[in-house]
């Protein structure tokens, strides 16, 4: 729940592919990629980091530059307007929407197995289920509303008489101990311990059966079409990346990560690989068997039958036009995971 107009977007993607080109390995016979991330450039992203700090992409014949995004940039414009190659789509809901209003985009590798979205609670409230939060008042941003508090409604009965308007401020969070306010568990709930000084409650929706992949590779049905071979190349590379990032030497990602984004520490890219790994954000599920970045048409109609019983998407929307399982579910990087 992180995330403008064409010709801010425009103007952020010169700026960005200026910064970032002395950072791609430049070399003759290389498939030129761009890559559009959702976000600044952060752990969550790392093994696409990884993957061009260690040569992986070009190993596989690729010279990829990595455009970050951020407030103001909106990179699935640049996407389809041809100025990148390749994005990604926080959600399933993002893909959906894609279909809904009839953008030629596909998901085409699902990184995320467990969508990260998160409530913290004070521990004063004795928050250890998904229900006690029910009689708090939830700080929940104009996207939640719209998308997973639905869910919760549909769901679990939630109220939306006890939501106020949450707008990245924790200072709201912080003055109410009998309050509940959204996250990334892969970074508020660090943000809280480090300004606060108290270990927030955590509750993980993905545990209560918030089905939604998240942090899709995302790219034009065109591109598909053309040129799976180019597709394909990035997938898995991109996935062997991935198990670098989570299991090798991920120095060369988290430098390039700080080169990027200044305000990353060592500290904040430690905690949030820990918390990935803890919760199986990236390799569990399906991934244990078929690789990171795995889809099954099985999990995406059992999200896709949770959000029309929430009222979020329509009925009549195709969801299987969202997705493509051509370039996943083939053990890629299996090898690369630690032994039991």
């Amino acid at each position: 729940m992180r995330r403008s107009l064409l010709s801010q977007a425009l103007t952020a993607f010169g700026l960005l592919m200026g910064a970032t080109s002395a950072l791609a390995q430049t070399a003759p016979g290389l498939d030129k990629v761009t890559f559009g991330t959702n976000w600044l450039a952060e752990a969550e992203q790392g093994g696409f980091f990884q993957a061009v700090a260690d040569g992986t992409y070009a190993s596989y014949g690729l010279d990829v530059t990595i455009v970050p995004g951020g407030p103001n940039v909106n990179n699935r414009i640049l996407l389809l307007a041809k100025k990148l190659d390749f994005d990604i789509a926080a959600n399933n809901l993002q893909l959906l929407d894609g279909v809904a209003n009839n953008v030629p985009v596909v998901g085409v590798a699902a990184i995320f197995q467990r969508d990260p979205q998160v409530f913290l609670a004070h521990p004063e409230s004795k928050v250890t289920t998904l229900d006690d939060l029910k009689p708090l008042t939830l700080f929940v941003s104009k996207e939640g509303m719209s998308s997973y508090f639905q869910w919760l409604k549909s769901e679990y009965r939630f109220s939306e008489d006890r939501v106020r308007p949450y707008t990245s401020n924790a200072q709201p969070f912080l003055a109410n101990k009998n309050s509940a306010m959204q996250g990334y568990l892969t970074s508020e709930p660090f943000a809280i311990e480090q300004q606060a000084k108290f270990k927030p409650t955590v509750v993980l929706l993905a545990d209560y059966g918030f089905s939604s992949y998240s942090s899709f590779i995302e790219t034009r049905a065109d591109l598909v079409e053309r040129r799976p071979d180019l597709v394909q190349r990035f997938v898995d590379a991109s996935i062997v990346g991935w198990y670098h990032y989570l299991y090798g030497d991920n120095s060369r990602g988290n430098a390039l990560i700080k080169s990027m984004n200044p305000e990353m520490t060592d500290a904040i890219l430690d905690y949030a690989v820990d918390r990935m790994k803890d919760a199986g954000i990236v390799d569990s599920g399906d991934a244990v068997q078929n690789g990171i970045g795995a889809m099954t048409d099985e999990r995406m109609a059992d999200f896709f039958g949770k959000m029309v019983r929430a009222g979020v998407v329509k009925r009549d929307v195709d969801f299987r036009k969202a997705y493509t399982l051509r370039f996943i579910n083939k053990g890629v990087g299996l090898d690369l995971r630690p032994k039991p």
